[in-house]
């Protein structure tokens, strides 16, 4: 591999150029803000999704129960004449919150059904999974840095053990250029900060450069925001 040859590859939206001692990072500043506000936006919609199912939950509860408690309280008054009235009180409690729990409890048992078919019965999550899986850059082309570290020791190893192979040589190196067109953006640069914080600082790896380390400490990481 020439000691300068050049390498492109495309890394969400923006078009990475360089050596491969270092990669250049070709965004321009209109793209760089239209990444951190969608970065930013996407965070704030992460937090919510984490207590997203809870939340839903509660609000299907209550929502339903308050619907349905004005349909049928009137047989739970001394104003009922019907076959299937209840005491306006039931062993000392308002029979108006036994009502409303046992409404409450039946949606969640009925949301659990429904969770239930949607798991055992029809497995429709199999299909959601592929689906996400296929949407996800980092199952399909991209290099988480944990991904990066291990393919690239995998490729170093190869091409030193397998060095009279020009073919498996040319293969590795391959691997090693992908590797390092990952050392750029946030994902490697939040790894080569919090390795810096917790183990000292960082070396600079055979697949990468002095330069795209600094770069990595020198983002910014918008987690506070």
């Amino acid at each position: 591999m020439s000691k300068y040859q050049n390498i492109t590859t495309q890394f969400e939206g923006g078009v990475l150029e360089g050596a491969a001692l270092g990669l250049t990072d070709t965004m321009s500043k209109s793209q760089e803000k239209s990444s951190f506000f969608r970065m930013w936006v996407m965070r704030q919609y992460w937090r919510m999704q984490q207590s997203q199912a809870i939340v839903s939950l509660l609000l299907w509860g209550t929502t339903i129960t308050l619907l349905v408690w004005p349909l049928i309280s009137w047989r739970f008054s001394s104003s009922c004449n019907t076959d299937i009235c209840f005491s306006e009180n039931i062993a000392g409690i308002p029979s108006a919150y036994i009502g409303l729990t046992v409404i409450f409890f039946s949606v969640m048992f009925v949301v659990l059904s429904i969770g239930f078919l949607y798991d055992q019965v029809f497995s429709l999550w199999t299909e959601w999974r592929n689906v996400d899986m296929e949407r996800n850059p980092f199952a399909t082309y991209a290099l988480a840095p944990i991904w990066v570290m291990s393919v690239a020791l995998q490729a170093e190893i190869l091409k030193r053990t397998s060095s009279q192979d020009e073919e498996i040589v040319e293969q590795a190196d391959w691997c090693l250029r992908w590797c390092e067109a990952y050392t750029e953006g946030e994902m490697f640069a939040r790894a080569v900060q919090r390795w810096d914080k917790d183990f000292g600082e960082t070396p600079t790896f055979w697949f990468t450069s002095d330069e795209a380390m600094q770069r990595a400490r020198e983002v910014i990481i918008p987690d506070e925001v």
